[in-house]
């Protein structure tokens, strides 16, 4: 901040000066103005790197902070951080062992002014980090996902795949086509087919679970979360039901849409009625449900 808000010091600066060089002397224009002579005789040097303009206000504040890190910290912070480009708590830790007495927050600050940061693209799509709901009752907390299936001929098939974490009851359709509105679809007819509503509905990242979805997903009075970016648990109850699906079914058939959506129909009740599940003491999710 400067040390003075008075909006017509630089043109007061500016006649003083025009007045010392035109053979007034600085004890007198410093009389005349009320200054001292040696800020007089500093605007005159200030005035000659100018083209006869106003002598702007500079900030008051000090070039250098007394609290700043010495040029050697500086230094040994920026050569550890070029060294093995570790991050800057690994950097802080390192230095702390080398016996230098640092903060962190001035390692991270002095790699961010040193432009060794990595920053977040402007252009990188935002992901929606929604806490993670407690999968108390059936329909709390649901599992999508999508299983890409390539027949020998370079057929593509896609496999829609849901399940409770809860009871374990799962649902899945087979599709040429995925998209947000096909998403949307699957959803609302597993909806129809489960004997409970959904409350919260996770999903990757994928296109065909876009905003588009989300949206879908608030007509229908369910709340949509995204699984987190390279947090690959995030979604393990349906990625083991996608390698159960295609270790029990799918791999026992011939490829091809009807063929699967036959052995679909055939399995899903088996899953949710017969099958016990080791996640949930060796019942089957229709006992589970049955429990409310």
């Amino acid at each position: 901040m400067a040390y003075t808000m008075n909006p017509h010091i630089p043109k007061v600066r500016r006649q003083a000066v025009k007045m010392l060089r035109e053979g007034k002397s600085s004890r007198e224009v410093a009389r005349y103005f009320g200054y001292d002579q040696s800020s007089i005789i500093r605007w005159e040097k200030k005035a000659r790197h100018l083209n006869a303009g106003p002598i702007p206000t500079e900030s008051s504040r000090p070039k250098r902070s007394p609290l700043a890190l010495p040029e050697g910290v500086v230094r040994k912070i920026i050569e550890k951080r070029l060294e093995r480009n570790r991050c800057g708590q690994v950097v802080h830790q390192e230095l702390l062992r080398a016996g230098v007495t640092v903060s962190l927050s001035s390692v991270q600050r002095t790699l961010d002014r040193c432009g060794l940061t990595k920053k977040r693209s402007p252009w990188k799509r935002p992901h929606d980090y929604t806490p993670r709901p407690d999968a108390a009752f059936p329909g709390a907390f649901v599992e999508v996902d999508t299983v890409h299936l390539m027949s020998p001929l370079g057929a593509r098939t896609y496999v829609y795949t849901l399940i409770d974490v809860h009871s374990r009851f799962a649902y899945a359709e087979v599709t040429e086509k995925i998209g947000a509105k096909e998403s949307a679809g699957f959803l609302s007819r597993a909806q129809a087919r489960a004997p409970f509503p959904f409350v919260m509905v996770q999903t990757d990242n994928g296109s065909e679970f876009s905003i588009g979805f989300t949206h879908s997903l608030k007509r229908y009075g369910m709340r949509h979360r995204h699984s987190r970016v390279r947090r690959s648990n995030d979604q393990a109850h349906v990625e083991r039901f996608n390698r159960t699906l295609q270790e029990e079914c799918l791999d026992h058939v011939s490829h091809g849409v009807s063929s699967f959506k036959r052995a679909l129909k055939k399995y899903l009740p088996y899953y949710n009625e017969e099958r016990m599940h080791m996640g949930i003491d060796y019942q089957t999710p229709l006992q589970v449900m049955q429990r409310y």
